[in-house]
């Protein structure tokens, strides 16, 4: 299975939960891939984060999903296995499916390795910790232990001395301990210890007591120490982007806003800086999202003005139409057609509640019509040649592939991929097609004239046409002529005694010229009722 997406994030924690949420809103269609494995899955609580100190890490990352799936983010379960590309797209393999996109995010953190000593791993983010600005006020003025695992828990010695008065440095994992050093944390009773440890003892997860070398116990309350964190990249490895050393490892080399040596893959979090936060993580998520969207509108504007003007061709093939929708992130305004909210409130049944009718929308598009049709009471099915197209009126709906229920359970909005003899058999109290002028193998009158052999008895065509181009169009859309819509009554064969003509006219609306000028348009409406 092959899909196509914007920007694809791998990684569900904080970071990589910002960055969708900033892509969401800027409606662009995104994929979170995560195997549902935060570094901070250990603790039972988060805290220094803003508006959310005390709340679960799984709490956050509940919120945070609901309110991207609100903006039509989609989620994944599994692990990204690998990634490789051309100029154009990068390919994704994950849980067996391949993913294109044009942009990925890079959020899957890091595993801590402890040094192996018994006791340890199983006290992880409980009284074995990390980082005192999320852990030091709720282990206040106990006895600390700082296992040193690399020089730089010497620092994290003097840190902690700001939470506790009894505070020991466990070193014997260093080759050394500079004699300045070891007066510097004396200076505020901080004690050294030479001795390595080998166990951790105490009814999991609180701590009595560390064992040494030596046999003797130290008793403690909590420890800080660093594990080796371990960069969740190697998915990246056949990319052979660059990366820069650090003493905590070698890690992704990024710019302020996480790009990459390839610009179109970002990393942030903590995959590229295992010492931030989850606030920083927040951040960081926040920067690339917003800075990645800014680069995909850049090269957007870049391809328009490179295509330049576009004629129709000949032909819109089906093939056309999937290029057309798959070649831009929405096409839709997201509102009904005009002509379409005027008259149909009009038609079919006044009753409380009652089903108005089955309704098919012929060159349905993205759904919008459909699926205002839809909360109008009316049982509605939209075809269209673009399996683009009806992907993203399917994920506008918020159902499943084919269609979803409204809030009383009966009206339905569906949609079907291919031509009007795709559609469900007829016959249809209602059947409308807005602004099917492009050149098709069949003439548009032919299929018109089909689509209204699917009207019940009693029901109703409507056509909605443009009547002419705009002022400030150019000689490209005049490609198919406009007829007036009695031209059109004609060619379809909306004739006496089985159609009954209600409408035949011109309506004219406004609209904003391509430069922002206001400007107006006339559109051809037909509505007529099978009475024979």
């Amino acid at each position: 299975m092959n899909t196509s997406w914007d920007v694809i994030i791998a990684g569900g924690g904080a970071a990589g939960l910002s960055a969708a949420l900033l892509l969401g809103r800027s409606r662009r269609r995104v994929l979170v891939i995560d195997a549902g494995e935060p570094r901070n899955r250990f603790a039972d609580h988060m805290h220094s984060v803003l508006g959310m100190d005390g709340v679960a890490p799984a709490e956050l990352v509940r919120r945070g999903r609901a309110e991207c799936e609100s903006y039509g983010v989609e989620f994944a379960p599994g692990v990204v296995e690998s990634v490789t590309g051309d100029d154009e797209m990068l390919v994704l393999d994950a849980a067996g499916t391949q993913h294109r996109t044009r942009a990925m995010i890079v959020a899957t953190g890091i595993t801590d390795e402890l040094p192996p000593i018994p006791g340890l791993t199983e006290r992880w983010g409980a009284t074995v910790l990390h980082c005192p600005f999320c852990h030091g006020w709720e282990v206040r003025d106990q006895r600390f232990g700082v296992l040193a695992t690399s020089p730089m828990n010497l620092h994290q010695a003097e840190m902690v001395r700001q939470w506790s008065d009894r505070v020991v440095l466990f070193a014997g994992a260093l080759d050394e301990v500079p004699s300045e050093t070891v007066a510097r944390l004396a200076s505020r009773g901080v004690e050294v210890e030479r001795t390595p440890v080998v166990a951790v003892h105490g009814t999991a997860p609180t701590i009595e007591s560390v064992e040494l070398a030596d046999g003797r116990r130290v008793e403690v309350d909590a420890i800080f120490t660093g594990g080796r964190p371990i960069p969740h990249d190697t998915f990246l490895a056949g990319l052979e982007l660059e990366r820069s050393d650090s003493p905590l490892g070698s890690f992704l080399t990024v710019d302020q806003i996480g790009r990459t040596s390839d610009p179109r893959i970002l990393a942030v979090g903590n995959v590229v800086n295992p010492m931030a936060t989850v606030p920083a993580a927040i951040g960081a998520g926040a920067m690339a999202g917003a800075g990645l969207n800014g680069q995909l509108v850049a090269a957007e504007f870049d391809q328009a003005v490179a295509a330049g003007p576009q004629e129709w061709p000949e032909v819109t093939t089906s093939q056309f139409w999937e290029d057309h929708y798959d070649g831009a992130d929405q096409i839709w305004s997201g509102t009904v057609n005009r002509v379409l909210s005027e008259i149909v409130p009009g038609l079919g049944t006044d009753s409380p509640g009652a089903v108005r009718g089955r309704a098919l929308d012929l060159g349905c598009g993205e759904g919008a019509d459909v699926l205002w049709l839809a909360e109008q009471g009316w049982d509605a099915v939209g075809v269209d040649v673009s399996a683009t197209a009806i992907s993203r009126a399917r994920a506008a709906a918020g159902g499943p592939d084919t269609g979803v229920p409204d809030t009383g359970g009966s009206v339905r909005a569906s949609f079907v991929v291919g031509e009007l003899s795709a559609a469900p058999a007829g016959p249809y109290d209602l059947v409308t097609a807005s602004f099917l002028h492009a050149p098709a193998e069949r003439k548009r009158e032919e299929i018109l004239a089909d689509a209204a052999q699917l009207v019940a008895l009693g029901g109703h065509l409507l056509v909605t046409s443009h009547a002419g181009a705009p002022s400030w169009a150019d000689a490209s859309h005049h490609h198919n002529g406009f007829p007036h819509p009695e031209e059109d009554v004609a060619a379809i064969g909306l004739a006496a005694p089985t159609w009954e003509i209600l409408l035949a006219e011109t309506r004219s609306r406004d609209i904003t010229s391509p430069d922002g000028e206001p400007a107006t348009i006339d559109d051809g409406v037909i509505l007529a009722r099978r009475v024979g």
